[in-house]
């Protein structure tokens, strides 16, 4: 008989192995194909869903690895990108000096006569002194001035784009600066006290800016100290503002007249004192502003300069040559040839060789300078700083007026000091000079620019004459402790007038902390006290890093010493 279709049927149906062979005709959804998988791998290894969910596991893995590699890649190519470095570039200058003085200089002997004393420095129309208040007077109808004057962000923080090296800011940044002191002769107290003066001469300024009397020159001078300690508009926290509003304040003034004079009053110093320190705050700061004032200035004092290579009051030409004008008038072409931005750079170097000429028209060969002819007082150190500036530091004029006139003097304080008044003592030049001490109208002007010129000489005889400065001029500075207002000093002018209405809060630093603060008071017959005594004190005090010395500069040419001859053109030949 034969078998019945549907019983052969129904047997299929329950054999498990017909039952798996029909299952692999099935087409499963790619998630019964994971739960599977998933399944599977819960299982015993050695068992068959084991193994066939192992093989499910290999055949996804490389649509996975499909899509996630390279989403890795593009993650990692994304951040490499962003960390992709970018170059500055620094552009260094090096300012070429002369070779070093090799000659010993014998010790400085001890009695020596009292120098000569000399003439004033200055005629008497022309004093800085507490009574002239010489503020710039608002304009005339008839005046010129500018139809845009300069904004009040005039000085906005420009960030330098150029480090330059060797010239202020390496000198003058605090890493640098603890090594020349250490190198140069000064110390813990000599610092101490330059701060104490930046912290003192920022509790005096006025709302403007500025600085009494003679707001131009003394503002100047200010902004010139600051800078010498490397305090500069967003650099410097508790100073940076205060320099800032001093640039501006100069801007300002020399908007007002309508050219590139800094003052429509005076004899000339102040606008020479604001160029120069217009042109070093350029060189620290590279802010356009600044520069284009810097620019003007030096342009009225190139154009001033006489034949002959000398000054004379207001820039005029004539025959007579002020010694201590072209002091000034040749400090500031000095900050301009260093910050290297003056727009007719020849004519720069032109006056730089001519200057050279004047100052020994004024001179001695065998050493001296006077003040508009040849003579042997305290404007000996103004001659020769200025020719030492001005590549002319082995002149013979040079060698001779340290070695036969400075050398001799002994840098003591001459003036004012908290001994003299703890004694009562009036303010007024001793009767008497310590001997050995320079004499003449002003000896502590003499010695901001002696000083400067026996750093600038260098050897044994800086030593000696740092060791018999510092301590003298440390000890003279009124110090107002902290906590204290101004008004508890001993010094006259912080007892009365307004000054006292100036420190009747005691003063605190950026970050609200207490601080000392100090400052000089000399006797000079020739001074805006107590500004510029101050300051002057305080740059003596900075020498050690102000400037790098001559012998230690590099790559120098021969040195150019003018002659004498009067000419329109530079006569110039070398004495090495």
């Amino acid at each position: 008989m034969a078998d019945d279709p549907l019983q052969g049927n129904q047997f299929l149906e329950n054999d498990e192995s017909f039952k798996e062979m029909m299952a692999l005709f099935n087409e499963k959804t790619y998630f019964q194909r994971l739960k599977g998988m998933f399944d599977g791998l819960k299982q015993p290894k050695d068992s068959k869903e084991y193994k066939m969910a192992r093989i499910e596991m290999q055949r996804q893995a490389a649509p996975v690895a499909a899509v996630v590699i390279p989403i890795v890649l593009v993650a990692m190519l994304a951040l490499f990108a962003s960390k992709k470095q970018t170059t500055e570039t620094a552009f260094e200058t090096d300012i070429m000096e002369v070779e070093e003085v090799q000659e010993q200089l014998e010790d400085i002997p001890q009695d020596m006569p009292e120098p000569q004393p000399m003439d004033d420095i200055m005629p008497n129309d022309v004093q800085f002194t507490p009574e002239m208040a010489l503020d710039v007077p608002a304009p005339t109808p008839d005046a010129p001035v500018s139809a845009q004057p300069q904004s009040v962000d005039a000085v906005a923080v420009v960030k330098s784009p150029v480090i330059l090296r060797n010239i202020f800011g390496s000198t003058r940044n605090p890493g640098m600066r603890g090594q020349l002191i250490a190198a140069g002769g000064g110390n813990a107290k000599t610092e101490a006290s330059v701060i104490r003066a930046l912290r003192w001469l920022k509790a005096v300024q006025n709302p403007d800016g500025s600085w009494p009397n003679n707001k131009v020159a003394m503002t100047g001078l200010v902004i010139l100290t600051f800078l010498a300690h490397g305090e500069k508009p967003g650099d410097s926290p508790e100073f940076g503002e205060c320099v800032q509003r001093a640039m501006e304040y100069l801007i300002m003034e020399q908007d007002r007249t309508g050219g590139g004079l800094f003052t429509t009053a005076g004899n000339g110093y102040a606008h020479a004192i604001a160029t120069y320190a217009m042109c070093e705050a350029y060189g620290m700061t590279m802010n356009p502003n600044v520069k284009a004032a810097a620019d003007k200035g030096l342009e009225v004092i190139i154009n001033g300069q006489h034949p002959s290579g000398g000054w004379d009051y207001n820039w005029k030409q004539s025959e007579r040559d002020d010694t201590s004008v072209m002091g000034w008038a040749a400090q500031a072409l000095k900050a301009g040839i260093m910050a290297n931005f003056y727009h007719d750079p020849e004519a720069l170097e032109r006056a730089s060789r001519l200057c050279v000429k004047g100052f020994k028209k004024n001179g001695f060969p065998d050493g001296g300078f006077g003040y508009t002819g040849p003579q042997k007082g305290g404007l000996t150190g103004v001659g020769t700083l200025c020719m030492q500036f001005h590549h002319a530091a082995n002149d013979s004029y040079v060698k001779n007026s340290l070695q036969n006139i400075i050398y001799q003097w002994k840098p003591e304080w001459i003036g004012y000091s908290p001994d003299r008044a703890a004694k009562g003592e009036k303010l007024e030049k001793p009767k008497e000079l310590p001997p050995g001490t320079v004499g003449g109208a002003c000896p502590q002007y003499y010695y901001y620019y002696g000083t400067q010129a026996v750093f600038q000489a260098g050897g044994d005889r800086w030593k000696q004459w740092n060791d018999r400065m510092w301590p003298s001029y440390v000890a003279a500075q009124f110090v107002t402790p902290k906590g204290e207002s101004g008004a508890s000093c001993a010094c006259p002018v912080c007892k009365s007038g307004q000054f006292a209405g100036k420190l009747k809060e005691p003063y605190t630093d950026d970050k609200g902390n207490l601080q000392e603060i100090g400052h000089w008071v000399n006797t000079d017959a020739h001074t805006d006290r107590p500004i510029m005594d101050t300051c002057l004190a305080a740059l003596q005090m900075m020498v050690y890093y102000r400037y790098l010395p001559t012998f230690k500069q590099v790559d120098v040419p021969a040195e150019v010493v003018a002659d004498t001859k009067d000419s329109g053109d530079i006569q110039v030949d070398t004495d090495l």
